[in-house]
């Protein structure tokens, strides 16, 4: 009689448990917004037929919960630097880093969105994902389980709604995509399309993608994990970051951190790129003004002045010690380092577009919130 009252009343947490889980996943989402402030060709020049299109989204919980939202979200912003007469022939456009890696919401119940933090939010997710979640957890093997399974378990979904997104805008809009970052295990290209490997390691991992929406060479991962990425990312090796060879010039892609080591330039230098691409995202309001706090997460290169450590703010060592201060080291003629904006939970976001062109870090309008930059070369 005990065992079968306990075996009804597991079977009645089950059913209420797959009724919660199932509610609020399908509820309309607001229709996504650009938030634009600038709009800007940073160097105007009739002579100078290639651009670069740096884009500055400003990004909420609410543009990841659909794949079509994500993607019109997405969209908005060519639209606009179409309109702006910004794509050309020749051009491409850099998202920043991180712009794939919250589609971990996907098609999941939109009260996810409206937790004040991401701590809440994932408790939520993992909770409603309660058995995918734990078989994903019984096989990390990172020190942070928990947020290794929470991607783990997502991974299919995210690197599908990703792929489709940005080959679908790279071939209406016929430009070349460097499609920021997005977390995922063990990502290859095969024939121009992006696969994983749900037990694979993790990554920190950008894509290039061409005017006929295909994957271009290998994924571009991440060498140098900051600290808080550490404990679920594994590392990409720095001597193997590729360089693009396209029409508009050989190309070097550095993820975020990755400019801020000698040893991520070392590709970009024997293969003489002529660009360098940063896509980037600084967690935290403000955090520019900042006192600087150092490199995180690896061993600070012998080259760096210890001194700047809590003297300059976080701008200002980007300045010296990311892509303006490493890119004078190579014959790279042109750098566009973009950042991530938005709101997203408490997690914060700063910083503001870094142009370098021959020799001068230009100056350039800054963005409250979303922006569009026109590097012309």
């Amino acid at each position: 009689m005990v065992k079968r009252l306990l075996i009804s009343l597991f079977l009645l947490v089950i059913f209420v448990w797959l009724i919660w889980s199932s509610s609020g996943r399908k509820i309309q989402t607001p229709t996504p917004k650009a938030y634009l402030s600038i709009v800007q060709e940073i160097n105007p020049n009739d002579s100078l037929e290639r651009n670069i299109v740096g884009i500055q989204p400003f990004m909420d919980e609410h543009d990841y919960l659909q794949p079509d939202i994500f993607k019109r979200k997405i969209e908005l912003y060519l639209q606009i630097a179409r309109d702006s007469g910004f794509l050309k022939s020749n051009t491409l456009v850099l998202y920043p880093e991180y712009i794939g890696t919250w589609l971990v919401l996907q098609g999941e119940k939109h009260v996810l969105a409206e937790k004040k933090t991401i701590n809440e939010a994932m408790s939520t997710l993992v909770m409603s994902n309660i058995f995918d979640f734990s078989l994903a957890f019984l096989k990390s093997k990172e020190k942070d389980k928990a947020a290794a399974s929470i991607f783990r378990m997502k991974a299919k979904e995210m690197a599908k709604t990703y792929f489709e997104t940005f080959s679908s805008l790279a071939q209406t809009y016929q430009v070349y995509i460097t499609a920021g970052s997005i977390i995922l295990p063990k990502p290859s290209v095969i024939s121009g399309k992006l696969h994983v490997d749900p037990n694979g390691p993790l990554y920190n991992v950008s894509f290039l993608f061409d005017p006929q929406g295909q994957i271009i060479g290998p994924p571009i991962y991440k060498a140098f994990p900051v600290a808080s990425e550490l404990p679920f990312l594994s590392s990409g090796e720095s001597n193997n970051l590729p360089v693009f060879d396209l029409p508009m010039g050989k190309i070097s892609i550095l993820v975020c951190a990755d400019s801020w080591y000698e040893d991520a330039y070392l590709n970009t230098i024997e293969n003489s790129a002529e660009i360098v691409l940063v896509p980037s995202f600084c967690p935290g309001d403000s955090t520019m003004n900042s006192p600087w706090k150092g490199y995180s997460g690896s061993i600070t290169p012998t080259s760096i002045n210890k001194s700047d450590i809590n003297l300059l703010t976080e701008g200002e060592a980007w300045k010296k010690y990311a892509l303006p201060g490493k890119i004078s080291q190579t014959s790279a003629q042109v750098g566009l380092n973009i950042f991530l904006k938005g709101e997203l939970w408490d997690l914060g976001a700063d910083g503001q577009p870094l142009a370098y062109f021959r020799g001068d870090t230009l100056s350039i309008q800054t963005a409250e919130q979303a922006g569009i930059w026109s590097l012309n070369f």
